[in-house]
């Protein structure tokens, strides 16, 4: 099934609870469509959300809001059903924001170009926290609901884990000249896996952030922009040259291409509400939804991965009070502080 979008999109997010998928667009606009298996895509929002493009999409509030964040280091909530502006954070972030998360039903994480990873509570309508961890923008986050840890990724080249209990960043990695674009929990939460810039994936060990434990070079040569767990045992990869492909990470090592996007990076992809489908975008204005049994069902050659596995002899990680001291390799920009802003979302989310 394909959607024309009519421009290049960089984020999608599928409703939790309905067949409704939405899309930010490079114009700044946001789009919600209405699918079914059986009928062609209907367009039943579209809202002129950003001066500039629309990088981030969130449904939060089961569904009857979603949030959007741009450049223009606003995050938007608009209401699903009319399309009203809800509320409008004009500084969310010091610079553009790339990253809109999920984490409970109360809270979402947003990541900004600053290098800065922000938490939102819709309960006490503010920040409540903000970690300024990165020096580089802000490549990917994910939640770990258990342990109530946030991993990050940047282009500064490191993973972070921030606790939310202590609201302290618990650690980082060492300096990787493989700039890690993605990220995801495997292994029931044992295993962390990175897709980079160089397409070698990076496999940590939970406890063991300072280096990765294993990489798995078999991908292909293209950076690695989106990962989405299919099981805690395989991972569907977008890659920069179009392709989608399954990728066993434990015990199996093997990479199955699965659909061919187009020829352009496949920015995101993003499972509906009942897996039935898979979206995903790229630089091609179409927004596909593919059948995730097809999908399985029709894969093709099947090509084993390479290993080169490294000790994991490194110290464990623990839930210290101090944030670790980062790697000095490679070029840094300076820190803009974590706290600034914080005032000016106090009230953002107090008609949600």
């Amino acid at each position: 099934m394909e959607i024309n979008v009519k421009n290049i999109a960089f984020d999608l997010d599928f409703h939790p609870s309905n067949q409704l998928v939405a899309a930010g667009l490079i114009t700044g606009n946001l789009f919600v469509y209405r699918y079914a298996e059986d009928s062609e895509p209907q367009r039943v929002l579209k809202v002129r959300a950003h001066k500039e493009s629309c990088r981030a999409v969130r449904f939060i509030n089961e569904g009857r809001v979603i949030l959007t964040g741009s450049p223009d280091c606003s995050i938007l909530a608009t209401d699903v059903e009319t399309g009203s502006p809800v509320a409008r954070l004009e500084s969310s972030h010091e610079k553009a924001v790339n990253r809109l998360v999920n984490l409970t039903e109360t809270t979402i994480a947003s990541g900004g170009d600053e290098g800065c990873i922000k938490v939102w509570d819709t309960r006490q309508q503010s920040c409540c926290n903000s970690f300024q961890v990165h020096e580089e923008y802000i490549t990917d986050i994910t939640f770990e609901p258990d342990s109530m840890k946030l991993l990050g990724t940047s282009g500064d080249g490191t993973l972070s884990v921030c606790n939310l209990r202590s609201s302290k960043v618990q650690t980082q990695s060492e300096f990787s000249e493989d700039e890690p674009l993605s990220i995801v929990i495997m292994k029931n939460g044992r295993k962390v896996i990175c897709g980079t810039e160089s397409g070698t994936m990076l496999l940590y060990s939970w406890g063991f952030f300072k280096d990765c434990s294993d990489r798995f070079t078999g991908l292909s040569p293209n950076p690695v922009n989106a990962l989405l767990k299919l099981d805690e045992e395989r991972v569907i990869t977008g890659t920069e040259n179009g392709l989608i492909s399954l990728v066993g990470i434990l015990p199996n090592r093997v990479i199955q291409p699965i659909a061919e996007h187009s020829e352009y990076p496949v920015e995101r992809l993003a499972f509906s509400h009942d897996r039935k489908f898979l979206g995903s975008i790229s630089h091609d204005s179409i927004l596909k939804l593919w059948d995730i049994d097809s999908l399985l069902q029709d894969s093709g050659k099947k090509v084993e991965g390479k290993s080169a596995a490294d000790s994991d002899e490194d110290e464990m990680d623990t839930d210290t009070d101090d944030v670790l001291q980062k790697s000095s390799k490679g070029t840094k920009r300076k820190n803009n502080g974590g706290s600034k802003g914080l005032d000016t979302a106090s009230n953002f989310f107090a008609d949600l």
